[in-house]
């Protein structure tokens, strides 16, 4: 008899991995959420206070369980191109904690090429916690608006304070509460009188205050929305609430019967 085990008709459709890829991160979508919280405070720790042993111990243990679910979910991916493009961010951010593996990356650490692997640790972190709050608040409005601004408050504040610490930077930040504050200013497009001097702190200067050019007129459209409906459902407000647009139509639904009934009445001369 045949072996068919290997038959194209036994091979798993494109639905069929679509559908295990989905059920895979339903069921992974609470541990990697713990998990994705959890970098990201290992990272806003090091950033301010530096590296040790425990600390590092717990973030590789974290990077490993990380490549472990991109690669289960890669090999599901029906069309392995599409996924890789949908994720290059995330591959990044998982090939940079590689090279603190190696003893080699110790001198590289002291180079110019260590802050720029830092500076995209930053983005790939801040890119898996917008996609923990995604699957936790399922976008919901404003929730997730917030709870993401602080997210990149906390994480750009620690790598402000990374890349323009006062001890080497003329003028910079002298603690993490000094770097909040001023991440806060900018976020707010009010900005300060102090500008990153370093290559990586204007760049990372620069993401940041397009992310709050972006995000902070949502936000005051939203506090708009939110006092404007206050007033609309004020008896005094002076703007008209749903249940004064409810009774509106409801007097222009009776008033188009009234005007039915007039014209099929007996004698009633037909409009012109």
């Amino acid at each position: 008899m045949a072996d068919d085990s290997h038959s194209p008709a036994s091979a798993p459709s494109e639905d069929e991995r679509w559908n295990a890829l989905a059920e895979l991160d339903d069921w992974l979508r609470t541990p990697m959420l713990v998990l994705s919280f959890l970098w990201l405070l290992l990272v806003v720790v090091e950033l301010i206070w530096g590296t040790f042993d425990a600390l590092e111990t717990f973030g590789t243990a974290i990077w490993i369980a990380f490549i472990v679910e991109f690669v289960v979910r890669f090999a599901l991916a029906p069309e392995k191109t599409a996924f890789l493009s949908r994720n290059w961010l995330t591959v990044i951010a998982l090939i940079v904690p590689a090279f603190r593996l190696f003893r080699a990356f110790r001198v590289l650490r002291a180079a110019r090429a260590a802050r720029g692997l830092r500076l995209v640790r930053i983005v790939g972190t801040a890119n898996r916690g917008m996609n923990a709050l995604r699957a936790s608040l399922s976008r919901r409005g404003l929730g997730y608006v917030t709870g993401l601004t602080i997210l990149v408050a906390l994480l750009g504040a620690g790598g402000m304070l990374a890349f323009e610490p006062a001890s080497q930077v003329d003028g910079g930040f002298a603690g993490y509460a000094d770097a909040l504050w001023w991440t806060g200013m900018l976020l707010a497009t009010m900005g300060s009188e102090f500008w990153p001097k370093t290559p990586e702190g204007r760049i990372l200067c620069f993401l940041l205050a397009l992310y709050g050019f972006a995000v902070f007129g949502y936000i005051t459209a939203s506090f708009a929305s939110f006092f404007v409906g206050r007033d609309a459902e004020s008896d005094q407000g002076e703007v008209a609430g749903s249940r004064e647009i409810a009774a509106l139509r409801a007097e222009i639904a009776a008033l188009r019967q009234d005007l039915r009934r007039g014209g099929d009445a007996p004698g009633a001369s037909p409009p012109r």
